[in-house]
C-alpha cells in the first residue's frame, strides 16, 4: 500500500560533518514535524550550528541526505528561510533596513524584474510586524544588535517561507527584541509554518519550544519536549556540566503545563 502521508519539512538521514579535519557530528538522523517549534540544544562544540549549515548546504557533509519536504534543498529553496547568526553578518556594509528587507523577496524575482508594489508591501508588512517600520532608511550599522536581529527576521519573514531556520536568534538581544521574536513565533505557527532554532537557553526551551533536538557530537534524542527533555537525556547530552538538572526538567513540566491549562 503507498505511503500517503505528508514528507517531513526536513529529513536528516545519516549525516555526518567535520571541520578542519576534525568529525564533528557523526551519523545523525531525525525527521521534524510540521507546524511546530523546534530548538536544537547541546554543550558548547555539539556541533548545533554545524549542524543547521549542513542542513542549508553552508557547510560539506561528510556523508549523508537532507530532504526537504521530500526532495533535495535546490527544489525547495522558496519554501526555506535561513538567519545566521548576527557575529557572520557585516554590519559595516552600506545598506538601509528596507533594502536588507527587500533582499528576501529576490527569490521570488526572474533575474531581469524588479521588485513590484507588492514586493515592497510585503517587505513593509514584515517590518511592521517586528516593529521596525520607523528604521526603515537607517544604515544597518546603526542599528543595536536587537534591532539588527528583527531586520534578518523581517528578511525570512519577507521570503513568505512555509520553513524557517535561525541559528541563536535569541543571543544577545534585548528584552523587548526577545519577546517580538516569540509573538513572531506565535505568529507564524498559527499559519502551520515550522520553525528550527539554535538555541542555547534551557531554562526557556519548554516555554518557547514543541520540539527539541538534543545533539553532542551524536544525536541524544529527537522529539516532544514533555517526551524528550529528561534528566536522563540531558545527562547524555551535557554530563557533569549540568548542577540543576532536575530543578530544570521540573521547570519544563510545569511551562507545559501550565499552557495545557490555559488552552482548556
Amino acid at each position: 500500500m503507498p505511503n500517503t502521508s505528508k514528507p517531513s519539512p526536513v529529513a536528516v538521514n545519516n549525516l555526518s560533518m567535520r571541520y578542519q579535519h576534525k568529525p564533528v557530528l557523526t551519523d545523525v538522523s531525525f525527521e521534524i514535524p510540521e507546524g511546530k517549534t523546534i530548538a536544537i540544544i547541546g554543550p558548547n562544540g555539539a556541533g548545533k550550528s554545524t549542524l543547521l549549515k549542513g542542513v542549508m548546504g553552508l557547510q560539506q557533509l561528510i556523508d549523508g541526505e537532507v530532504l526537504f519536504y521530500g526532495e533535495p534543498l535546490e527544489n525547495k529553496r522558496l519554501s526555506t528561510a535561513y538567519v545566521p547568526q548576527r557575529e557572520e553578518i557585516d554590519w559595516d556594509f552600506p545598506i538601509s533596513v528596507l533594502d536588507v528587507v527587500m533582499m528576501g523577496r529576490h527569490g521570488h524575482l526572474k533575474f531581469w524584474q524588479r521588485p513590484s508594489k507588492i514586493d515592497y508591501e510585503i517587505a513593509e508588512t514584515a517590518l511592521k510586524d517586528l516593529e521596525m517600520w520607523d528604521y526603515r532608511e537607517r544604515q544597518i550599522s546603526q542599528l543595536s544588535g536587537g534591532q539588527q536581529q528583527r531586520v534578518f527576521l523581517a528578511r525570512a519573514l519577507a521570503q513568505q517561507t512555509s520553513l524557517y531556520l535561525m541559528d541563536e536568534p535569541f543571543a544577545g538581544v534585548d528584552a523587548a527584541t526577545e519577546k517580538a521574536i516569540i509573538e513572531l513565533f506565535k505568529s507564524l505557527k498559527s499559519h502551520n509554518k515550522t520553525i528550527v532554532c539554535v538555541h542555547h537557553d534551557l531554562s526557556t526551551v519548554g516555554e518557547y519550544f514543541d520540539w527539541v533536538i538534543m545533539l553532542n557530537a551524536r544525536l541524544v534524542s529527537a522529539g516532544p519536549v514533555e517526551e524528550v527533555l529528561t534528566r536522563e537525556n540531558l545527562q547524555k547530552t551535557y554530563g557533569g556540566r549540568l548542577s540543576l538538572l532536575n530543578e530544570l526538567t521540573e521547570t519544563v513540566y510545569r511551562t507545559r503545563l501550565d499552557q495545557a491549562h490555559e488552552d482548556e
